[in-house]
């Protein structure tokens, strides 16, 4: 967003509130106006797009609050929002980040005065970066991603990408292939620290929650699809129809990347003549019920633990997958669909070490769903090996803790 651009903003913040895509009572945030007073001290500001984003800087957070830093952090989403207040340390502020236009940026900075900034994975926003330079504060890429179909997009406009990377003090890169890419494009330091996600902690489950679910469930044949999105619901629920013919008792969890779609998928469940059940209501799925819809925030860690099986969303539709690390934590036999292009490297490995199976539509889904359902030690050797294939991968936070100690010291001393 550009200063021509700032009068639409009212519009373009009253449409995405319809949407359910703002927090009503602090939409003012996302003009650069603070909503909580600045404390005194050094404080360091990270920026996180979305859940994923927020997930990710979790271990890094801690870390920096161990240091004694005050940590400020930043989100576009709603439920990134709601992560934030779940899962970060006491302590831990959290604004809505600014539109991308000058006056906002500079209104967010005046009150926050940040010594540091950190950016996660790949913000390339023109006018944060370049209101954050402008005032000297170092701006560090952190948990840098950079997919092959990005950087292929970025070559053609070379030039506006160099100037763009020329803003980060550092970057830190997840992968070698990511550093690469980095250097190419321009970026003047560029260091290999690996995936802060490999350092995060599986998902919390509430332990009566657990006990509740393992009696409702009462050993019947569990199949979770997480973090679906539009468009791979319906090859889910035919992939059920297949199944029931052999397994009638299956129970399916449907955990949709953004909880407000929970009506629309049990309107679709009820559509195919299916038993719906909505866990935003309060529903815990009876006897009858053939797909639960766990259209809630921060539960993930239940399914994991309820369900072997697991089929990871975004990968039936050009999304590019979602993050695989968290079920390979907790010991589930993974499945994919074809397009997990955000997490090359980590697919790659799962798949490479039988820890994984790639599926294409609702038959092969549910070809491979009964396979499993059939053999109980097959779903074993895949979740131990899932499970062994990301425990080495951790240390990142440790190599980027060691990165960052530098800015730290200045900011102890207050340069």
């Amino acid at each position: 967003m550009t200063r021509w651009a700032v009068p639409f903003s009212g519009a373009i913040l009253n449409w995405r509130l319809k949407r359910g895509k703002e927090d009503t009572e602090r939409v003012n945030e996302r003009k650069g106006i603070a909503s909580i007073a600045r404390p005194e001290g050094a404080l360091i500001w990270i920026h996180g797009a979305s859940v994923g984003e927020v997930i990710s800087m979790q271990p890094l957070v801690e870390y920096i609050r161990k240091q004694g830093f005050t940590v400020l952090m930043t989100s576009g989403t709603v439920t990134a929002a709601q992560t934030v207040a779940q899962r970060m340390p006491a302590g831990t502020l959290h604004q809505y980040i600014p539109l991308d236009a000058p006056q906002f940026l500079q209104s967010f900075l005046d009150h926050w005065q940040p010594g540091l900034a950190l950016i996660a994975e790949s913000e390339f926003w023109p006018n944060l970066l370049l209101e954050t330079s402008n005032r000297s504060i170092p701006i560090v890429l952190v948990n840098g991603r950079l997919s092959q179909r990005s950087f292929s997009r970025w070559k053609y406009v070379k030039n506006n990408a160099a100037a763009l990377l020329s803003a980060f003090d550092l970057c830190l890169a997840q992968d070698r292939d990511v550093a690469e890419r980095l250097q190419q494009l321009g970026a003047p330091r560029v260091l290999t620290t690996g995936n802060l996600k490999f350092d995060v902690p599986p998902p919390p489950a509430d332990a009566a929650d657990m006990q509740e679910m393992i009696r409702t469930v009462h050993g019947r044949p569990v199949f979770l699809a997480a973090s679906t999105h539009r468009g791979e619901d319906e090859d889910i629920v035919d992939a059920h129809i297949e199944v029931m013919q052999k397994v009638p008792d299956l129970l399916t969890i449907i955990v949709p990347r953004h909880p407000e779609r929970g009506g629309e998928i049990a309107e679709l469940v009820q559509d195919y003549q299916l038993v719906p059940a909505m866990r935003s209501r309060n529903h815990l799925p009876d006897r009858g019920t053939n797909i639960y819809v766990a259209d809630t925030l921060g539960e993930l860690g239940l399914f994991y633990r309820l369900a072997p099986i697991v089929f990871m969303g975004g990968s039936l539709i050009k999304h590019g997958g979602q993050n695989p690390i968290e079920p390979a934590k907790l010991d589930n036999a993974i499945l994919h669909g074809p397009y997990v292009h955000s997490f090359t490297s980590i697919y790659s490995e799962l798949n490479r070490r039988h820890a994984a199976a790639t599926v294409t539509d609702a038959q092969s889904l549910a070809a491979s769903l009964l396979r499993l359902l059939d053999d109980p030690a097959l779903v074993r050797s895949m979740a131990e090996a899932a499970h062994a294939t990301v425990i080495p991968l951790s240390g990142a936070v440790d190599r980027t803790a060691k990165a960052l100690e530098p800015y730290l010291v200045q900011l102890r001393f207050g340069r």
